[in-house]
């Protein structure tokens, strides 16, 4: 078992910044690709982001490849993202979660644990 804590959501201006955490406990967090999916309302879920058990490899979707950053911490059991230029069309609630190392890291089926997310607001 793995449990996953986030915190950092809020509300913010377009333009503005956000650093979202992710808190593990558990089975050893530096074995498992960690990745970050977002829900609107009314929308089905979608990948985020994603980091391979070493840090090594990063993968984004294309509408925040350049606006975040995805790190994490394994001696700390903590994944982060790091939001810039944040727009109104990020508003959301963010989930963290935890795959096998070998996981396709964009696929959500591929993860087996997840949070319980937090809010991400973005005014114009």
């Amino acid at each position: 078992q793995v449990q996953l804590v986030e915190s950092g959501g809020g509300l913010v201006q377009a333009g503005g910044s956000l650093r979202l955490s992710c808190a593990a406990s558990g089975r050893t967090f530096s074995r498992y690709t960690m990745g970050w999916f977002r829900q609107a309302p009314g929308k089905e879920r979608e990948f985020v982001a994603a980091i391979s058990w070493s840090g090594g490899s990063t993968y984004f979707e294309d509408s925040v490849k350049d606006r975040f950053t995805i790190s994490r911490d394994n001696a700390k059991n903590t994944m982060y993202l790091q939001m810039n230029s944040l727009k109104p069309e990020d508003t959301a609630v963010y989930y963290c979660a935890a795959a096998p190392a070998d996981a396709i890291a964009f696929l959500s089926s591929e993860y087996d644990y997840w949070g319980q997310g937090t809010q991400v607001t973005v005014s114009s």
